[in-house]
This record gives C-alpha cells, sequence and structure tokens, in this order.
C-alpha cells in the first residue's frame, strides 16, 4: 500500500525524530527546501508539517521555520510497555499468538469506539502473548486506520501490534488504567487457567495530538506481571519506571 506523499514526508522526518537523528531544538529543513527534495506543492509539504505540530513532534515558528521539540516539563509515569522486550530480557522465549484480526465499523452506542475511529474505521486484533510458550496475557486491541493506514498491511504472525506500534508510530499521550479482574470464560481458556482466576487488567490509550490511535485492553495471569513505577519530583524530572515480568518460574501457572 502506497501512502499519501504528504503522510510519507510526515514518515520520514517522524523517524529521524524518533532515532535521533534530529535532535530537540534542531531546526528542519524549510518548506521550500522540503517541496524541491520532494517535487511537490506548499500545500503537500504544509500538511506533513502540520501533523507534526498536531503530534507535538514539531514547533512551528512564523518567520522562524520548524524545529525538533523540546521536552515538556511534564512527562510520563508510567511508559508503554513493549511485551516482547520485557520477556526476551528477562532470558525467555516470546511469541504472539494472533487470534482474530478484523477491519470493523465502531460498534453504535460505545462512545471510545467512535472517538478513536474519526471518520475511518477500526481495525480489531485479539491474541495471546507467551513466554516460554506458556499464556502470559491475552489481548484485544483496536487501531484506528484513519490515524494508522500501514498497519493493514502487518500480519502479526511474529511480532505483536503493540511492538510494532511502538517502533513506528509515536504517541504524545497516553491513559491507563489498571484493576484486578476475575477471568471470564474466554480470557480463562486462552490463559489456561480456571474461570474466576485473578487477572491484572490494564486499558490503555494512547493519541497523537488529538488523533486517537489504539485502545488496548489486556488480562495477564494475576501471579505472573509485575507492574513497578518509582518516581521523584516532577520538576527534576527523576522519575525511573519499570515495568517487568516477574522472576517466578512461569510453568506454575500451568
Amino acid at each position: 500500500m502506497t501512502l499519501p506523499l504528504h503522510e510519507r514526508i510526515r514518515s520520514k522526518i517522524e523517524a529521524a525524530i524518533l532515532s535521533g537523528a534530529l535532535r530537540p531544538g534542531a531546526r528542519l529543513p524549510t518548506e521550500h527546501e522540503l517541496m524541491r527534495e520532494y517535487d511537490c506543492a506548499r500545500m503537500t509539504v504544509s500538511k506533513a508539517l502540520s501533523s507534526l505540530a498536531a503530534a507535538g513532534l514539531i514547533d512551528r515558528r512564523k518567520r522562524a521555520g520548524s524545529f525538533v521539540a523540546r521536552p515538556k516539563v511534564h512527562s510520563m509515569v508510567l511508559d508503554v510497555p513493549d511485551l516482547e522486550q520485557e520477556v526476551t530480557q528477562r532470558g525467555q522465549r516470546y511469541r504472539f499468538e494472533l487470534a482474530k484480526r478484523i477491519v470493523k465499523r465502531p460498534d453504535i452506542g460505545h462512545d471510545e469506539e467512535i472517538q478513536l475511529a474519526g471518520s475511518g474505521d477500526l481495525l480489531l486484533i485479539e491474541g495471546v502473548h507467551f513466554a516460554d510458550d506458556v499464556p502470559l496475557a491475552v489481548e484485544a486491541r483496536l487501531v484506528s486506520l484513519t490515524a494508522v493506514p500501514e498497519i493493514a498491511a502487518q500480519a502479526f504472525d511474529r511480532s505483536s501490534p503493540g511492538a510494532w506500534l511502538i517502533r513506528y508510530v509515536p504517541w504524545t499521550e497516553a491513559e491507563t488504567r489498571i484493576g484486578a479482574v476475575p477471568a471470564n470464560r474466554e480470557v480463562a481458556a486462552r490463559l489456561n487457567l480456571p474461570p474466576g482466576s485473578a487477572c491484572l487488567f490494564i486499558e490503555r490509550r494512547t493519541w497523537r495530538g488529538d488523533e486517537g490511535i489504539t485502545l488496548v485492553r489486556q488480562h495477564f495471569v494475576g501471579s505472573a506481571y509485575d507492574l513497578i513505577a518509582r518516581f521523584g519530583s516532577a520538576r527534576s524530572m527523576a522519575e525511573v519506571k519499570k515495568q517487568s515480568v516477574q522472576n517466578g518460574d512461569a510453568s506454575a501457572q500451568e
């Protein structure tokens, strides 16, 4: 699938910012320089830059140009984790098993789905995360195809949708809700647990500017996952976060 030119320009600059090739405060090429580089109209370049500005990645200054945004004084206390990385860093084998993948319209009456979808459709992905072939978490994820059209071409037969989003789609705001819930029959079956077993439930939403990216709900085996956040002064930005799988024997959960 070929992306529109303004999306390709945005993605290239976005990747340079996220990789560190463009550091905070660095000046971007001017609109005229980008027009010459991509042989396109000013409107195309402006659309790409406006999208980056809405995502909080760049600052556009009148008569001065566009610059990579500097970190804000506030920051996320609890970051968005990459479960694949968490499991492999523990020395375990990770895999994601896809159970369901469909494109759908937002359900009528479900405001969160309607807001996430915007003017387009949603990609629903369901699957199970494994550590050493033992189920660790069940995931149900909705992704806005308006915000992330390129995800429609991903098979997710090797890596998880969460890992792919972290690597390729930047976000500027996230909201996480955490609770303890009993496993219903479907969740229990996928986690190889008796129905009603205690699970750690995490619901997370991410945005890029005002545009919703994803809504994910995850049920973890209650005794197989730790959620730790250590914070210091917000003023000094001395917070440290850690989100990891417990070091217990995963096979004990079977």
